[in-house]
């Protein structure tokens, strides 16, 4: 039993060096339930730890009062996509994989050299 206690302890305090390591980063984050979503750690308590958790909002159809086909036709303006963060508060218990959001870096563009060498006059 006491084994069985200092696991849970030592996978909690594990739980709480990770969030540590990754604060104010991008990461994703898979909760027991099976649930995941994306946020930024902002705060790291004892037993808690606070995130910025990303959500989606689409824009409304007539939020300026305008009608979208006078300018578009039928078909209309597609509807614009806005990212919110709110802030969410989670016990470490809740917590079971912590990984940070690969963002895919794009490559520099390569060095041709040139075909001659150029005169230095």
């Amino acid at each position: 039993m006491n084994t069985e206690n200092h696991d849970v302890q030592n996978d909690l305090r594990n739980m709480y060096d990770e969030c540590r390591k990754h604060m104010n980063y991008h990461v994703t984050l898979t909760m027991t339930d099976g649930s995941t979503f994306d946020g930024i750690i902002v705060e790291v308590d004892r037993d808690n730890f606070t995130v910025l958790a990303g959500e989606d909002v689409m824009e409304r159809e007539n939020e300026n009062g305008s009608d979208s086909r006078q300018y578009y036709g039928d078909f209309g303006r597609p509807r614009r996509r806005f990212r919110r963060f709110r802030r969410r508060a989670f016990p470490f218990a809740s917590l079971a994989a912590l990984a940070l959001l690969p963002y895919i870096t794009p490559t520099p563009y390569p060095y041709y050299p040139s075909p001659y060498p150029y005169p230095y006059y």
